[in-house]
């Protein structure tokens, strides 16, 4: 009911910079949660950051003071600014939405490399 699209993975050099996006589509409920997990090889899914339409936000511990979620709930949209990116950042990022049913969209590919 829910279609999740991401944008703006690149490869970056270690200290740089992204910026993801994620449009949420269809059955949009007005209370919700939309954010970001991330999935490297060998590892599992870790969550990166979330944010309610009321604006709480809650960030995984390896990404807090680098990485800041933002949503524009009018466009039904949810971003990520990853700043002083490291190599462990490496990973596929993936846009998240719940509303009582967790959905998921495909991964943005963000890679941190000399």
């Amino acid at each position: 009911q829910v279609q999740l699209v991401e944008s703006g993975g690149a490869l970056v050099q270690p200290g740089g910079s992204l910026r993801l996006s994620c449009a949420a589509s269809g059955s949009i409920g007005s209370i919700n949660t939309m954010g970001w997990y991330r999935q490297a090889p060998g590892k599992q899914r870790e969550l990166v950051a979330l944010m309610s339409s009321t604006g709480s936000t809650i960030y995984g511990d390896s990404v807090k003071g680098r990485f800041t979620i933002s949503r524009d709930n009018a466009k039904n949209t949810v971003y990520l600014q990853m700043n002083s990116l490291k190599p462990e950042d490496t990973a596929a990022y993936v846009c998240a939405y719940n509303d009582l049913k967790y959905y998921w969209g495909q991964g943005t590919q963000v890679t941190v490399s000399s």
